[in-house]
Formats: C-alpha cells, sequence, structure tokens
C-alpha cells in the first residue's frame, strides 16, 4: 500500500508540474487551453473558468493539458487563441515549458533536501578486506576515519574522493578508536576498475567498506542553493553520458533502464526510508523526465521541438502526412521500447514469480 500511494503520488506531482509548464506559457502567450486533467480517463468532477475546463479523471496517474487548435487535423480558423497559428518560437517556448518546470523543481527539491538535512554514510569503517593495505595498516571494522593527509573527513563520499584520485604512496590516516586517537600509514594500491559508463580507470584503493550508518548534512541558504544546482548538473551530465554510453554498448542498456515497474519499487522503498529519501528520489526522477524528454524522438517534447526547428529552417511545416508518419515510427520504437523495459522489470524485481505464488495460494 505505501509502495502504491507514494508511486502515485510522486508520478502525479512530476507529470501535473510538467503539464502545468504547456498551461502557464500557453495562457501567457495566449492560447486557449480547453481542459487542464489532474489525471487521465472519464471525468470525475471539474469546472470551467476563463474558456478552461478543469477536471479531476478517474485514473490518479499524472495528468494533460488540451490546446486549441492542436494539430492540423482539427478544424482550425486561423484564430489567434489557436496553438497552430502562433509562431515557432511562441509555440516552441509552450513545449519547451513542460520540461523546464520539471528542470525547476528537481533544482527546487535538491536545494531543499540540502538546506533540511542529505542523507550521507559516516566515515566509520565496516568490512576491512583481507589482503589489502588497509588491514595491513592495522584499519578495524569501527574505526572512524577523521582526517587524511591532515585533511578534516566528515562523511564517507569524502573519504572514496580521496582515496581514488591519491597520487603519492602514502597515505596519513587519523582515526577514532573507541575513543582513543591513532595515526595510521596505509599505502594504497592501484587497480584498474569499470567506471558506471563502461570505461576503465586506475584508482586507489584501500579495501574498506563504509558501515550503514547515516548522517544528515546540512548547508546554509546559499550553500543549499549552490549544492542543489551542482547536483542538478551533475544527473544531467551523468544521464546523460550514461544514455550515450548504453547506445554505444559500452554499459548495458538492460542494467542502465528502468520502468514504472522499477520506479514502483525504488519509491516503495524510499518512502519506507522517510521523507528525505522520498523527495531525494523525486528530484531525481524529476530531473529524469525532463531530460528525456528533451530527447529529439517524436512523441517527446524533443520531438515536437525538432520538427518546429525544421519548420523554422524551411520557412513551413512540414507536411502533416509525414509527421504523422515519423511520430507513428517514434511511438512503435518508444512502445517497443517501454515493452523491453517492463518485461525487464519485471524479471529484476520477481513479479512473475510473485504473481504465481499469488495464484498458488
Amino acid at each position: 500500500m505505501l509502495s502504491a500511494i507514494s508511486f502515485i503520488l510522486v508520478l502525479s506531482v512530476l507529470v501535473i508540474v510538467h503539464e502545468f509548464g504547456h498551461f502557464i506559457i500557453a495562457k501567457r502567450i495566449g492560447v486557449r487551453v480547453e481542459k487542464f486533467s489532474i489525471g487521465f480517463g472519464p471525468e470525475l468532477l471539474g469546472i470551467t473558468r476563463g474558456g478552461t475546463r478543469y477536471l479531476i479523471s478517474a485514473v490518479p496517474l499524472g495528468g494533460y493539458v488540451k490546446l486549441a487548435g492542436e494539430t492540423t487535423e482539427e478544424q482550425t480558423k486561423g484564430e489567434k487563441w489557436e496553438y497552430m497559428s502562433r509562431s515557432v518560437g511562441e509555440r516552441s517556448r509552450i513545449i519547451f515549458a513542460g520540461p523546464l518546470l520539471n528542470y525547476i523543481l528537481a533544482f527546487l527539491i535538491f536545494s531543499f533536501v540540502f538546506a533540511i538535512g542529505y542523507p550521507a554514510m559516516t566515515t566509520k569503517v565496516g568490512n576491512v578486506l583481507p589482503g589489502y593495505p588497509g588491514q595491513a595498516a592495522g584499519l578495524k571494522e569501527g574505526d572512524k576515519i577523521l582526517k587524511i593527509n591532515g585533511k578534516d573527513v566528515n562523511y564517507w563520499e569524502e573519504v572514496t574522493a580521496m582515496v581514488h584520485t591519491n597520487k603519492s604512496p602514502e597515505l596519513e590516516l587519523l582515526v577514532d578508536r573507541d575513543g582513543s586517537l591513532i595515526d595510521l600509514l596505509v599505502r594504497p594500491k592501484s587497480e584498474e576498475v569499470k567506471t558506471v559508463f563502461g570505461s576503465k580507470k586506475k584508482v586507489g584503493l584501500i579495501g574498506i567498506m563504509p558501515t550503514e550508518d547515516i548522517m544528515y548534512v546540512k548547508y546554509g541558504p546559499l550553500k543549499s542553493i549552490y549544492m542543489g544546482s551542482r547536483k542538478l548538473l551533475t544527473l544531467t551530465y551523468v544521464t546523460y553520458r550514461a544514455l550515450w554510453a548504453s547506445l554505444t554498448g559500452a554499459i548495458s542498456f538492460k542494467e542502465s533502464v528502468t520502468g514504472p515497474i522499477g520506479i514502483f519499487y525504488i519509491t516503495g522503498q524510499a518512502a519506507r526510508l522517510g521523507f528525505v529519501y522520498l523527495l531525494h528520489l523525486m528530484g531525481i526522477l524529476s530531473a529524469s523526465l525532463a531530460i528525456f524528454n528533451l530527447l529529439p524522438i517524436p512523441v517527446l517534447d524533443g520531438g515536437h521541438i525538432l520538427f518546429l526547428a525544421i519548420e523554422k529552417i524551411k520557412r513551413k511545416p512540414l507536411s502533416y502526412k509525414l509527421q504523422e508518419n515519423i511520430t507513428q515510427a517514434g511511438l512503435i520504437i518508444l512502445i517497443c521500447l517501454m515493452a523491453f523495459v517492463f518485461y525487464n522489470d519485471f524479471m529484476r524485481f520477481g513479479v512473475f514469480g510473485k504473481i504465481a505464488s499469488l495464484f498458488q495460494k
């Protein structure tokens, strides 16, 4: 139940924010918005204001907006309040506003999370791997690393970064062991590891793992904004680079994607961990929705923007028939991709086995 509620809540917020972006810019430009729906399917209740029907629909997953004169199929009159009557630039702004608002939401969420306390692993050592420099230097489970080469370390991410990028032959560690301060000298070993992008690089390793202890890292307002923007830019870079790596075969496409089933399980896990985790996940999903929606694929917002760019260059739109054929081809590809992602999620999370066990009962 918690997973279902979390999934519906998160997905609905993200899609409604996305559609509100289209809605608010269309209104500002002067394009008539015929419908703004929360949910899909049959209307449950609604109200009409300013020529727009605001409604709540039966299926509580996201929402949509319906613009007047949105397609060339409709009986348009060339009125200025019709979408197709507006300039390429104005239509591009309406389309781009959806992903943009998701991107802004992600930035606000990340900044807020850093302000209220971002969960991070402490510097307490968990497992010490045998045969590695950490064990040889005398590191023990339960040691808390306070400094590396004289620099304070506050959470595990800092420890990992300093060890991996270390260029000197030795590391000086100051650790707290049951209240006693101990200096240790560690000689990291260099190993070639595979990155999340499928490439290989050499990093320094000492053979230690963290505990499950969590601390909350808080920043002031300005630093939170800076950290939020940095988090968003890093996520954008990692997403596009990982996407390219999966397309070129550097990493497994099967392992790098997830769909609604995966998001259902992940949101449930985040909700059980706490509000901050769920909020952080919502920020990641909001940024991902913006990033993927801007890909130049027909059906997605990026595909519509691509059509408008071609129209701008040619000084006339592509024929409706050609746009329809390209869109249908894109839709078929998207459906095939979604089918693969659904199947992959079912196998990854053992859904088939769970369904079979229900029938056996």
